[in-house]
């Protein structure tokens, strides 16, 4: 389980706090950064990469650099997120959400760099340059305009609007499930897996993204602010349309049922290939997930 996991989830937490502090040039965004970083948070990313290195039987301490990297990512993007132009909330796991500690600007710029020198990080990690550029095309897409940024901006875009279920699932396709993919595909890349098992587990983990997402939506209705560590009612409040708004909470659990089996069914297409036990156990801790 997750414990079997911790010692690597441990170093990229070291290594993300090891090239923060080396910045001497501001020690407000450095603080500022370090405060998110620090918040703790499910680590399913990163998680997410070990697991799948496990499946394939490659070393797990190698998926370190890449880890901290889609980690620094995706604590930017919840910075942001947070922000009053956003979803305007004051909690973010457990602890007053950056800009209400440093401010707007300070934690726009904290996410800045967060984002920034994720790439940086992954510039020093030692990989062939070959499968070092072939992760940040990966890592890069996953995050900016061809993913997480247009699925977020097609978000904006839709709130206090009707939209149905293609779209709404095509919106977090890029929003949430392109960074929910990356770190499987970048273990499969680093454990030089063929193209048919990354292609593969490309589809599995785009699924195992909507799985993610569909559970967010049930667990911002029926989790309490003390197991989220966030505010409860954002999608509401915002009048975003969610899987619970299309189809009530009885209709969005029946179709997590749903597509835990589809994801399920994609997994079992690599069985032949990888252990995917590993993944298996993801599966279940996204879908029985409190926070």
């Amino acid at each position: 389980m997750i414990n079997d996991y911790q010692k690597y989830l441990n170093e990229v937490d070291l290594l993300i706090k090891d090239h923060l502090n080396k910045n001497d040039v501001s020690s407000k965004v450095k603080e500022s950064s370090l405060y998110s970083i620090s918040a703790g948070g499910k680590k399913i990313r990163p998680l997410l990469l070990f697991k799948t290195l496990k499946a394939l039987n490659f070393p797990l301490e190698s998926g370190v650099p890449v880890a901290a990297t889609i980690e620094m990512i995706h604590t930017y993007s919840l910075i942001h997120d947070d922000l009053p132009a956003m979803d305007n909330d004051d909690y973010r796991r457990g602890k007053l959400t950056n800009h209400k500690v440093y401010g707007e600007a300070t934690a726009i710029l904290a996410g800045d760099n967060l984002l920034t020198e994720s790439i940086h990080l992954l510039s020093y990690a030692n990989y062939n340059d070959a499968i070092k550029i072939k992760l940040i095309q990966l890592i890069t897409s996953a995050a900016g305009q061809f993913g997480m940024i247009s699925g977020q901006m097609n978000d904006i875009l839709s709130a206090n609007k009707e939209i149905d279920y293609k779209t709404l699932e095509n919106i977090h396709r890029y929003k949430t499930g392109k960074l929910i993919q990356a770190p499987v595909v970048a273990a499969a890349m680093i454990a030089g897996a063929s193209n048919d098992i990354i292609n593969n587990l490309n589809d599995f983990s785009g699924e195992l993204g909507l799985l993610f997402q569909i559970k967010d939506d049930l667990l911002d209705v029926q989790g309490t602010q003390e197991e989220l560590g966030k505010s409860v009612g954002t999608d509401e409040k915002n009048q975003t349309t969610t899987y619970v708004s299309l189809f009530g909470v009885e209709g969005a659990m029946d179709l997590l049922k749903e597509k835990e089996t589809e994801t399920k069914r994609l997994l079992y297409k690599l069985k032949d290939d990888i252990d995917i036990i590993h993944l298996e156990d993801i599966i279940s801790i996204v879908v029985n997930r409190t926070k």
